[in-house]
């Protein structure tokens, strides 16, 4: 009888990659291999150097739970704990969003706003510390960017959930721009006295429609927090609110900027200049469908 073949690290990434296809994975591959990195403790471009490794018994344990949550829909960002955004790797858990590729686009267009206006106020012999207020930090991935690439900003970042402020705040200090970064609860920016404060109100706000919530895939339905996700009946209202409250808060020439999704980009546009907001623009993500609203007051 020949002896049994043996779990190297190789075969487990073919027999996972093939059972993840099975359950829909759109990066099987992918899911496997940073799965099992995970469980060996190791960075996944390590496995490629050791295919013939036998993982122990207690690391294909690791590896079949991760597995197992992951075939039933659990991202593999909650399995791991980290997501990376903007080349930087952030903390996540299910009290906070999965960062997402499209906004890094948002981050793009706060840093360029940052240094054209700083540019100009320094012109004019006038202040660079500029001020910049997150709303909805999540994980603190916009803010501790921010943070991390523009070195004389003040920012804040505010949070309605105080556990998913604690997850930003380890961020902060991950990166080491937690002495320049403020953390606050807070619905919105209705904790902040009605005065400019701030040069730049930026958000990821929740955008999802109840109907279209119904209709997102499981993986985000069932695990990401709904709170930061829905937005009533049409996905407008938060954003609504937000820039009623942002008008107050920003100084004079301050911006506004807001990820928002393409099926309610031109309601959106609408609804700020009814609001009485300047230079209404939607912005394009690279794909090029409508991803930003900014505005000036």
């Amino acid at each position: 009888m020949s002896e049994p073949e043996p779990w190297t690290v190789k075969r487990l990434l073919e027999w996972t990659t093939g059972h993840f296809k099975k359950y829909g994975s759109d990066s099987p591959r992918l899911d496997a291999e940073i799965l099992l990195a995970k469980a060996l403790g190791c960075k996944r471009i390590d496995l490629y150097v050791s295919f013939a490794k036998e993982p122990t018994g207690d690391e294909r344990t690791r590896f079949r739970e991760t597995v197992k949550r992951r075939a039933a829909g659990e991202p593999v960002a909650y399995l791991t704990g980290h997501k990376e955004f903007y080349s930087l790797s952030f903390e996540v858990t299910r009290d906070t969003l999965i960062p997402r590729p499209e906004t890094e686009y948002l981050v793009v267009e706060s840093l360029d706003l940052l240094t054209r206006v700083s540019s100009a106020t320094a012109s004019m012999g006038q202040r660079d510390d500029l001020s910049v207020c997150d709303v909805g930090t999540g994980s603190g991935a916009i803010a501790v960017t921010i943070a991390k690439n523009a070195p004389k900003c003040r920012v804040t970042a505010v949070d309605l959930s105080p556990e998913a402020l604690d997850v930003a705040r380890r961020n902060a200090e991950t990166h080491g721009v937690a002495s320049r970064v403020k953390f606050l609860i807070s619905d919105l920016l209705a904790e902040f006295p009605e005065t400019p404060l701030f040069d730049l109100v930026v958000s990821n706000p929740p955008y999802v429609s109840e109907a279209e919530f119904a209709n997102l895939p499981a993986n985000v339905r069932n695990y990401e927090p709904k709170l930061a996700l829905v937005a009533g009946e049409d996905g407008t209202s938060v954003i609504r609110e937000l820039a009623m409250q942002a008008v107050s808060r920003l100084r004079e020439g301050g911006h506004l900027l807001v990820e928002l999704s393409p099926m309610i980009a031109g309601q959106v546009a609408g609804m700020l200049q009814q609001q009485g907001w300047r230079d209404v623009r939607i912005l394009r993500d690279q794909a090029g469908h409508d991803r930003i609203a900014t505005v000036r007051k």
